[in-house]
């Protein structure tokens, strides 16, 4: 186990956009397009700290933004850090218009660099 502390070494953050009037259901499914494409991310470029995270318990935090602008800084942020990290960017078929960016999946990484993107966002 990698545990530090009395907290995880890694985790993945899922963002959520608030100013979406969806349903609970849709926002639970665009937090999962989000999670696993990003750990998809994390597999292929990072395979030890995916495995890692992994058998520590893949930790998971949701968070909230207010804007896709807000977002989409975040993404930008995640990018520069060299961050796994998964934009969603809704087909349409539901409640969305097509091409709505709903989620951003970052991580899993190492939580004190998520954190350096994530930390001040208000929980979900």
């Amino acid at each position: 186990m990698f545990v530090v502390g009395n907290g995880f070494a890694y985790k993945q953050v899922i963002v959520l956009r608030s100013d979406l009037d969806v349903s609970v259901g849709k926002l639970i499914s665009q937090a999962c397009h989000a999670s696993l494409e990003a750990s998809e991310t994390a597999k292929r470029f990072n395979p030890g700290i995916w495995r890692r995270w992994r058998v520590e318990g893949a930790k998971k935090v949701i968070v909230q933004v207010d804007s896709l602008e807000e977002l989409r800084r975040l993404d930008s942020k995640a990018r520069a850090l060299k961050l796994p990290s998964a934009l969603i960017v809704d087909k349409g078929l539901t409640q969305l218009p097509p091409g709505t960016t709903s989620a951003l999946g970052i991580g899993p990484a190492t939580a004190s660099v998520v954190d350096r993107v994530t930390a001040d966002l208000k929980l979900f």
